[in-house]
């Protein structure tokens, strides 16, 4: 208690720590919102909830420092974790999704479930149980006499997130299978009747989840550290931020997501980062708790 106690009174002691750890907030956050929006997309047009979005952000991470291992250079490794997690994704789609996604929300929850256990598993075999990460061996920014410290890494993991976000909105708004995505979420039976082949949609989906996960999986190894087994908390944290923004509310999953990161911050400086991982688990039980209230009341309004 004694050492909590001395943690708090730092933050008002030396307001500058508090704008440290905002900032290693917003930026790990990003990624975490980047994670939560496609699983926004899959849960909001296929109506899957994918248990395991977190451990795609994973493989995504180990795709990437695999090949930093063999000398591509980390930045290359983005794109390419995109690429070969877009192809893993239109895969187990056609292997598993599509024979589940007309099924009970158990079958669902069950078989995306059992997808996590075996990629996590596949990734141990694979590489170990030990953390790993990339270095690029870019410098630090340090602000107010050394207090504040700004890896240029992670300035440019928030840029590619963002650019990435950014165009994944482009294309949802503009593109033909943007629009028939969307049109797909709004009402699947109307979209049909429009001649708009679902059943590619949901494969497109799929693999674009797929695919963001991995991008931002490998810019995760980039700025932080990965494990076969981390999937889970990945996973909870994407769950969070969608729950806590809504379905298609592309700004709320974005506040959320930089909400979550300086809450987990926050969390790890004054517990310690032993309880980093604890906070996201927190974080879901209060927004299951907010959520359930809410949908009390609503209730109770219409009676």
């Amino acid at each position: 208690m004694d050492q909590i106690a001395g943690n708090i009174s730092l933050l008002f002691q030396f307001p500058v720590v508090n704008l440290k750890i905002v900032l290693d907030g917003i930026m790990i956050g990003s990624l975490f919102a980047l994670a939560a929006y496609g699983l926004a997309l899959v849960w909001g047009v296929m109506n899957v909830k994918n248990l395991a979005q977190g451990d795609f952000v994973i493989a995504g991470g180990y795709i990437s420092w695999w090949l930093v291992e063999r000398g591509v250079h980390a930045l290359l490794g983005v794109p390419i974790a995109f690429m070969v997690m877009w192809g893993f994704g239109w895969f187990i789609y056609r292997v598993i999704i599509c024979r589940v996604i007309d099924r009970d929300l158990f079958t669902t929850l069950l078989a995306t479930f059992g997808l996590a256990i075996m990629i996590a598993q596949i990734l141990n075999l694979l590489f170990g149980s030990d953390t790993q990460s990339v270095d690029l061996g870019y410098n630090t920014l340090y602000f107010f006499d050394g207090f504040i410290d700004v890896p240029i890494a992670k300035l440019i993991g928030v840029l590619m997130a963002g650019t990435l976000a950014t165009g994944v909105v482009i294309f949802m708004k503009y593109s033909r299978m943007g629009q028939a995505i969307r049109a797909t979420a709004q009402d699947r039976r109307a979209a049909r009747v429009l001649g708009i082949d679902t059943d590619k949609v949901y494969s497109f989906t799929f693999s674009l989840n797929a695919a963001i996960c991995g991008a931002a999986g490998a810019i995760i190894v980039m700025v932080w550290i990965i494990q076969p087994f981390y999937g889970i908390t990945h996973s909870i944290r994407a769950f969070v931020i969608v729950t806590a923004a809504g379905l298609g509310n592309l700004p709320g999953v974005i506040a959320a997501g930089l909400g979550i990161g300086a809450l987990e911050q926050y969390g790890a400086h004054i517990f310690g980062i032993g309880y980093q991982q604890a906070i996201a688990v927190l974080l879901l039980l209060i927004v299951l708790i907010i959520r359930l209230w809410q949908q009390r009341r609503a209730r109770q309004s219409l009676q």
